[in-house]
């Protein structure tokens, strides 16, 4: 990465920078960094990986990275769900202002190598709450806003994720590919915001390795 376009803030397992210390030292993640909505938040290590596990419940639930804000840029992470069909949504919100007000990109791994054309094509997800939940956009925007991933990474394993968030374009890549599984315009007008981790209703999620990487102010 070029040091003169962006600056990399490092978030594996402990505290954070603040948001105007996002071009200082990587700091890691663990439970104590994240302001936690309506999950519990605990410490994970999986292998090389370590970072946090949000618990399951009804709902949705989001954990927001302390004094941290982002407007464009980018955001990477490796994320672990389950492949069990309504009990896995897990994902990362942004431009957040509170616990239901926010952006969100999330998949649903138990649709990524499913035999059914329809649920195979909800793999990958764009809200904008609370004004546009899924069911509004796929009731309105059918194909829209969400789309499957090609190629279908493990639905029971790690897999990695990359939003880029050049308001208002959205692009979702996951695990190597070099096309966007998602590209959509950003239903809020929400410049900036918080950054969080994300689960929806009944899910639980494991979360590590996040980066994110301001854009440069244009000149």
């Amino acid at each position: 990465m070029n040091g003169h376009m962006a600056v990399s803030l490092m978030l594996a397992a402990g505290g954070l920078c603040s948001a105007s210390r996002l071009g200082g030292q990587g700091k890691t993640l663990d439970p104590a960094s994240l302001e936690v909505f309506n999950r519990t938040a605990t410490s994970m290590k999986d292998g090389t990986r370590s970072g946090v596990h949000l618990s399951a419940s009804a709902d949705n639930g989001v954990a927001y990275l302390k004094g941290v804000e982002l407007g464009n840029g980018t955001i990477e992470l490796d994320i672990r769900g389950k492949d069990v069909q309504g009990q896995s949504f897990v994902g990362v919100a942004f431009h957040g202002v509170d616990d239901t007000t926010y952006d969100a990109v999330y998949l649903r791994p138990f649709n990524f190598r499913t035999d059914d054309p329809v649920r195979h094509k909800h793999a990958v997800q764009y809200v904008s709450h609370p004004s546009y939940p899924w069911q509004k956009l796929r009731a309105e925007h059918p194909g829209e806003y969400e789309q499957p991933v090609t190629p279908a990474p493990d639905p029971n394993g790690w897999f990695h994720v990359r939003v880029v968030v050049a308001s208002p374009k959205v692009s979702v890549f996951v695990a190597d590919a070099t096309e966007p599984s998602l590209v959509v315009s950003q239903l809020s007008h929400r410049a900036k915001g918080r950054v969080g981790l994300w689960v929806g209703n009944g899910s639980d999620g494991d979360f590590a390795n996040l980066i994110l990487t301001p854009s440069p102010p244009l000149r």
